[in-house]
C-alpha cells in the first residue's frame, strides 16, 4: 500500500514541480538576448500581441508593410493579408488534426485528442483579424525594436515547412472560413513539446525571457511577466 501511495504521490507531484520549475527557471539565463524587448510603448518600436485562451497561444503581428512582405506567400498561395479593415494577422502553430479538426470545443473528438497528446504532425495557421480590444486578460501587449521585430518575423517564417525550394503551400480545405488559412509547419507536435513552448521559442528569438519549461498558457504568461519586469 505504501509502494502504490508513493507512486500516486509521485505521479501527482512531478508535474506540479516540473511546470512550476518551467516557469521559475528563466530562459536564457543570460541577460542579454539577440535583441532587446519591452513594454513602453515608444513610438520607434512595434507592438505585437500574445493571445491566449485556456490551452492555446498566438502571436498577433500588426498588418504592416513589413509583416505583409514577410508573410506574401500567405496571399499568394490563398488568403489576401493585405484586406481592408485587417490590422492583425494571427499566426500559431499546432498539432494538425486538432488545430484543424477542432474550430470550437463542440468540434472536440477523441481522435484528434489523442493525437495531440502523443505525436502528431504540425501546422501553421494564419488568421485575419480587424481591431483587438486590447484591455481584455487573454491580450498582453509587447513592444519591440526593430532589431527584435525582424528576428521575430524571420524566425515565424521559418516555421512554415516549403516545398523543396519553394514557397509554403497551403492546407487544401482547411480553414475555419474565410479569413484563416492553414500551411504545413516544420517539426512535430507533441503534449510536452507544443504550441505554447513554440510561442515561447518565437518570443525568446525577440530577445524576451521566459521559463524554461511553459506547456500552458498560464505558465507561459506568468513566466513573461515574472522575467521581463522592467
Amino acid at each position: 500500500m505504501r509502494k502504490v501511495l508513493l507512486v500516486l504521490c509521485l505521479v501527482l507531484v512531478l508535474p506540479v514541480l516540473a511546470i512550476g520549475l518551467g516557469t521559475l527557471v528563466p530562459r536564457p539565463f543570460s541577460v542579454p538576448g539577440p535583441a532587446t524587448a519591452h513594454k513602453t510603448g515608444n513610438p520607434d518600436e512595434t507592438r505585437i500581441l500574445v493571445l491566449s485562451n485556456p490551452i492555446h497561444t498566438d502571436l498577433a503581428l500588426p498588418a504592416i508593410p513589413e509583416v505583409l512582405e514577410a508573410l506574401s506567400f500567405v496571399s499568394e498561395t490563398g488568403l489576401e493579408l493585405d484586406f481592408p479593415g485587417v490590422q492583425w494577422i494571427i499566426v500559431g502553430w499546432g498539432s494538425r488534426s486538432f488545430y484543424i479538426e477542432t474550430p470550437t470545443w463542440a468540434d472536440l473528438k477523441p481522435g484528434p485528442v489523442f493525437d495531440a497528446l502523443t505525436w502528431d504532425r504540425s501546422v501553421m495557421h494564419v488568421q485575419r483579424a480587424g481591431h483587438i480590444p486590447l484591455s481584455q486578460d487573454s491580450v498582453r501587449t509587447v513592444d519591440l525594436d526593430r532589431e527584435a521585430f525582424e528576428h521575430l518575423l524571420n524566425e515565424i517564417s521559418l516555421s512554415f515547412e516549403t516545398a523543396g525550394n519553394g514557397a509554403p503551400q497551403p492546407i487544401l480545405g482547411a480553414s475555419y472560413g474565410s479569413h484563416d488559412i492553414f500551411f504545413p509547419a516544420v517539426g512535430g507536435f507533441n503534449a510536452f513539446m507544443g504550441c505554447n513552448t513554440w510561442t515561447a521559442r518565437m518570443l525568446r528569438e525577440a530577445g524576451l525571457k521566459t521559463g524554461l519549461w511553459t506547456p500552458l498558457p498560464a505558465t507561459l504568461r506568468w513566466s513573461l511577466e515574472l522575467h521581463n519586469t522592467p
